[in-house]
């Protein structure tokens, strides 16, 4: 399932951003680079020495069945001595000089190797000037260090890597959350949360995957083809057979072609995956949301059954994904058997070349075929990191943010009126608008009650007056300033809202009352709580105002939610107050208590009221009766209830209720 702003986005587009988010830490990355790339680099020592080892041993071979005449011609020796047992002759630097002109190609430094050696009489040949320590000169001069120094640049490889790709995950995530942070509560209304909670979890760990682990590979596995691919065409341009690697060359391209082709499916079953477990997720977040009515009406095994369907869903295109992908690396070593039997067969058999020239042929070949089995294992991993970029980027692309003049008016009060001209309004999804050509004036001090049935309207004007949302057309003002070019953060800051779903964070009592107010002190806060009728019960509790609230307040009471709210709203202290239905929640003592601090509150303030609870609205100023978004009437309470229309009908029906 998709959301409506997705989009595909090419492997170009999507890791062309990426670089701009790595690029922040390219120090780190380009040690990290280049430490990759030098591990590939430390096998070229050992490439150097096959061939000449390999000459050695067959020579030594071949010692065994000459005579002692015949080798004494072959190899030239130097002069003899007579030794004691246990002593070792160590040759002069003419004699030395003579018996180079024997070796098999060597690399120089194992010439300075030997030199350094002779210093403290340490000798790599017999008296007669052959060659006797290469398989230590391999151990000791050569494999010790080489490994020594591929682990350490695998481990700056790695760290640099995985250090590059939190950092970029972090900057992900908190894009994320600051891109969400701007968008309208029209954007909320039409996406899933627990979906938009996966694209800002579970995507980026992806992401990270690719970076920390594929990045890492990447950046060695080419290198290491490449230092062999070039060991073998100097080697076979030197024993000219460089007509021999055509094979090779010709067969690399079927390596690529099961990697390119079940690559595509990956990306494309990976993407789906993706999808599918941020339904796991809306799936999961609504469930413990809305635990209170599971356990009300005891369908937890109802909801165990939807989780699992879901959770099916997943799984299926998880094994898709994953089938696909296992199915990469077979074929890619099938492949190199296959090319690697014709290789030997047209060297042996063709070619008629030896054990020493081919053998520095087919070593280069094992040492690529790690990094090949690697690259197959990128490629899904790459595809992957592209699904995930994908969902990242769709969300960062898509702006439903409320439009923002180049320069705002800046308003730190209000003392005129606020006015609705001919307001209209219409939800996305609404075939009709839900408010339509309404118009009318709250002046400052003044307090406007607005009622009506469930749709008509009543919590859209508030969230206009808010500028949750922007009007369709007409315009709301304040003090005669169009609200759409006012700076958003003071109309903010001017207005307050109690809302009839009480929202509290998983945060101390203290701390939820100073919400919005960071300043606040403890004592303002007490305060503004004996107002709302909430201190009693918060000291009642033996961490007081240190109190954990829970997830949305879910420790403590409705009444005590919503006590907590109004305080909240009472701290802020705003010139203009949004009650939607504040005391719905409050049994009638405290209702009584908490209306009464509510009304010194709103004395010399203008306040917007959403009632239901028409008792607590007779003495407002003026009462706007709403159906289907239109005003049908406009009054005080006595005016309304002697034009024996739609309001007396409600109070009415309340008397009777």
């Amino acid at each position: 399932m998709t959301d409506f702003f997705d989009r595909e986005y090419t492997a170009k587009e999507a890791y062309g951003r990426l670089y701009h988010y790595a690029v922040k830490y390219r120090a780190r990355l380009i040690v990290g680079l280049l430490a990759g790339t030098l591990t590939a680099g430390a096998w070229v020592p050992i490439l150097q020495v096959i061939q000449p080892v390999l000459q050695q041993a067959l020579a030594f071979n071949t010692q065994e069945v000459e005579s002692a005449e015949e080798l004494a011609v072959a190899v030239e020796p130097v002069e003899k001595l007579n030794l004691a047992k246990g002593e070792e002759k160590i040759l002069n630097h003419s004699d030395l000089m003579k018996a180079r002109a024997n070796d098999p190609d060597l690399p120089s430094t194992f010439y300075k190797a030997e030199d350094y050696a002779r210093k403290f009489d340490i000798s790599f040949r017999d008296e007669n000037g052959a060659l006797k320590g290469a398989l230590l000169y391999i151990v000791l001069i050569i494999v010790i260090p080489v490994v020594v120094f591929k682990m350490l640049v695998m481990y700056i490889n790695n760290y640099y890597m995985r250090w590059t790709g939190a950092k970029v995950v972090q900057d992900f995530r908190v894009d994320l959350f600051r891109h969400l942070q701007t968008q309208s509560l029209e954007f909320f209304g039409r996406t899933d949360v627990g979906r938009i909670m996966s694209r800002c979890t579970s995507d980026p760990q992806e992401v990270e995957r690719v970076i920390a682990l594929s990045l890492a590979q990447i950046c060695r596995a080419p290198f290491e083809i490449i230092f062999a691919f070039g060991f073998m065409i100097n080697f076979a341009i030197k024993e000219d057979i460089l007509e021999v690697l055509a094979v090779v060359f010709i067969g690399f391209p079927l390596f690529v072609m099961p990697m390119a082709f079940l690559g595509n499916k990956v990306h494309k079953w990976a993407k789906k995956a993706m999808q599918r477990i941020s339904i796991v997720s809306s799936r999961l977040h609504e469930n413990l949301t809305c635990i209170r009515v599971v356990k009300a009406y005891f369908t937890e095994n109802y909801e165990v059954e939807k989780y699992v369907k879901v959770n099916t869903h997943y799984l299926k295109s998880i094994l898709k994904a994953l089938r696909i992908e296992l199915l990469i690396g077979p074929a890619v070593e099938s492949i190199g058997l296959l090319l690697g039997c014709v290789f030997l067969i047209y060297c042996f058999e063709i070619k008629k070349i030896g054990l020493a020239e081919i053998v520095p042929l087919i070593v280069p070949l094992v040492i690529m075929y790690r990094p090949m089995k690697q690259i197959t294992k990128v490629q899904p991993q790459i595809e992957r990191g592209r699904a995930a970029l994908s969902r990242i980027f769709s969300l960062l692309d898509y702006d439903c943010a409320l439009p923002l003049v180049v320069n705002p008016l800046s308003k730190s009060d209000f003392t005129d009126k606020v006015s609705f001209q001919n307001v209209t309004f219409n939800y996305y999804n609404n075939s009709h608008p839900t408010v339509n050509d309404v118009s009318f004036d709250v002046p400052c001090g003044s307090v406007i009650a607005v009622v009506g049935g469930t749709g008509s309207g009543k919590t859209t004007l508030a969230n206009l007056l808010a500028r949750f949302y922007d009007v369709s057309s007409g315009s709301v003002t304040m003090d005669g300033v169009n609200v759409k070019d006012m700076d958003i953060a003071d109309v903010r800051k001017l207005i307050g809202v109690v809302s009839q779903e009480t929202i509290l964070f998983n945060d101390t009592i203290a701390n939820n009352i100073a919400y919005g107010t960071p300043d606040a002190t403890q004592e303002q806060i007490e305060a503004a709580s004996k107002m709302a009728n909430a201190h009693r019960f918060i000291v009642e509790h033996e961490d007081g105002y240190e109190r954990i609230a829970g997830e949305k307040g879910f420790s403590l009471s409705g009444g005590e939610r919503q006590r907590i709210a109004i305080a909240r709203a009472i701290l802020k202290n705003p010139p203009i107050l949004i009650l939607d239905e504040a005391t719905s929640a409050l049994d009638t003592v405290t209702e009584r208590l908490v209306q009464d601090a509510i009304n010194k509150l709103m004395s010399n303030r203008t306040t917007f009221a959403i009632a239901h609870r028409l008792s607590t609205i007779k003495n407002a100023t003026k009462i706007i009766v709403l159906e289907k978004g239109i005003i049908k009437e406009s009054g005080t309470h006595d005016e309304l209830y002697e034009q024996n229309g739609d309001y007396r009908k409600l109070c009415n029906m309340q008397m009777m209720d």
